[in-house]
């Protein structure tokens, strides 16, 4: 059983109690801007085991007759049909997901932002496409000399010249698709807006990561280092929050970097700032809930060992820069890190080496590990995953849960009619196959119902897998990792 490092429960009543005290202390409204992940946030549940991947939505639930939700977009990220990694969707279709997915836990979601509008084709038709559907859409537009020209941003001419967003809670959860979005820019610009219509709003911050209150390379934190390589986040010590407080914490570049900016445009609306630090903004309680500190360090650990796997593999494919695998790779030197650490990678690679091809290893407990081979009837990852949920269900490997006389017409399917040259059987169809056969072998029916016990297992593959494979993985909850090389040397892989 997996071992718990961090208490939920705790993290959903603290956190929610927090914002509260928070919206009271600005007068009874509050902008929050919400960093990461709202629904999915399995960066987070898998550096600090017991967090769940809803945690957040479950704390604003406690706060739901409170609050509405403000979805905001970079025009900019619509026009170059931007994509999220994890979902594979561009930011657009994300939007739409969002609305449905607050839509259906009966969360108010206010309007839709366009932020960083210039009537770009793409732009205008998301806008009307919402509008179409009934959502209400804003638009805020790029102000010259930002952040900088305090003078020109707080005017007629800098947030003056956008929309202001009609809310009607007391708590506006400003949230995105992605980095880069505008969220700060738009809570700033209507914190302007209701100054000038003498509504009392204030802005708060809420990022789970760096954690403020850990030290500074501590694994959880260097971990979330690793994961923003891209972004050239840097986690350090708040200058500021030393200065006046004489204490010791952590956030990252980009608001040490903006929070001058932050206080100067404060004062030119307020007259003041009320925060005398960066970390003065944020709201995050998630550090007071941890339990058990040596499980969230290695699970971290982990984590920067998979972040390590995955740029390598993006550099392979094209899409990655070699420059952050070396980012992650010093974070690895500095915490003394080595994959050794990772049992999934010796054990696959000594599978492949034994069967002369591709394999796959994945740690379903303490110390037990099953592997997987390539076979003429199945692949390296079907065939892992099926000996995984043998094991589990505590199924002699000897035992055969799929006649051929079920997998054969799939593969005379695939190749004879579908026109595909491989006829191995991916996950998806070996659990279709093992579906059908359940209908006559109790068996296969107690292999499937292993299915949920997948969730937070280990796995390491030896080549890049079949994006059908790897999504497989990624749905039940097992932290996949991949040798970054190509099973053949074809130019094209699906």
């Amino acid at each position: 059983m997996k071992k718990i490092g961090f208490d939920n429960d705790k993290y959903v009543k603290m956190q929610s109690e927090h914002i509260k005290e928070r919206i009271n202390q600005f007068g009874g409204k509050l902008y929050l801007e919400f960093g990461g992940k709202l629904f999915d946030d399995y960066h987070a549940s898998r550096v600090l085991p017991g967090f769940e991947p809803d945690s957040k939505v479950r704390m604003l639930m406690q706060l739901k007759d409170q609050a509405e939700i403000v979805i905001v977009i970079n025009a900019a990220d619509i026009e170059k049909n931007k994509v999220r990694g994890d979902l594979g969707i561009t930011y657009d279709l994300d939007v739409l997901r969002l609305i449905d997915a607050f839509r259906s836990i009966d969360m108010m979601v206010g309007s839709v932002v366009m932020t960083r509008y210039r009537s770009q084709p793409a732009a205008d038709a998301f806008c009307k496409r919402l509008e179409t559907l009934g959502i209400k859409v804003y638009r805020h537009y790029p102000i010259e000399g930002y952040p900088s020209d305090i003078d020109k941003i707080v005017s007629e001419e800098g947030f003056g010249k956008n929309d202001y967003i009609q809310t009607s809670r007391s708590l506006v959860v400003m949230t995105a698709p992605g980095p880069g979005s505008g969220k700060m820019a738009t809570c700033l610009s209507q914190l302007y807006h209701e100054h000038k219509r003498g509504v009392n709003a204030g802005y708060a911050k809420f990022e789970t990561f760096p954690v403020w209150n850990l030290p500074l390379k501590h694994p959880v934190n260097l971990a979330y280092e690793a994961a923003t390589a891209d972004l050239n986040d840097i986690n350090m010590i708040d200058p500021f929050h030393l200065e006046y407080y004489g204490e010791t914490t952590v956030n990252y570049n980009r608001d040490v970097e903006i929070y001058p900016v932050l206080s100067a445009i404060f004062e030119q609306i307020f007259g003041e700032c009320p925060y005398k630090s960066p970390t003065d903004m944020g709201v995050n309680m998630a550090g007071n809930c941890i339990i058990d500190d040596d499980v969230c360090c290695q699970a971290s650990k982990q984590e920067i060992i998979r972040r390590y796997f995955n740029e390598r593999c993006s550099v392979k494919k094209g899409i990655g820069n070699v420059e952050n695998v070396n980012k992650i790779k010093l974070i690895m030197k500095q915490s003394g890190i080595n994959l050794n650490e990772r049992p999934v990678i010796k054990a696959a690679i000594e599978k492949s080496e034994k069967t002369h091809g591709p394999a796959v290893a994945i740690e379903i407990g303490e110390n037990e590990l099953v592997t997987g081979k390539t076979s003429l009837l199945m692949g390296a990852s079907a065939s892992a995953m099926l000996n995984a949920l043998k094991k589990l269900a505590g199924i002699s490997d000897d035992i055969h849960l799929i006649d051929p006389s079920v997998i054969e017409p799939v593969q005379h399917l695939k190749v004879e009619y579908m026109g595909n040259h491989n006829p191995r059987l991916h996950i998806d169809e070996v659990l279709i196959a093992l579906s059908v056969s359940a209908a006559s072998n109790p068996l296969a029916q107690k292999a499937l119902e292993q299915i949920p016990k997948l969730r937070g297992m280990e796995a390491h593959a030896t080549v890049i897998l079949a994006s059908r494979d790897e999504n497989l993985f990624k749905k039940f909850g097992i932290n996949i990792t991949c040798e970054p090389q190509y099973q053949t040397k074809k130019l094209y892989h699906k």
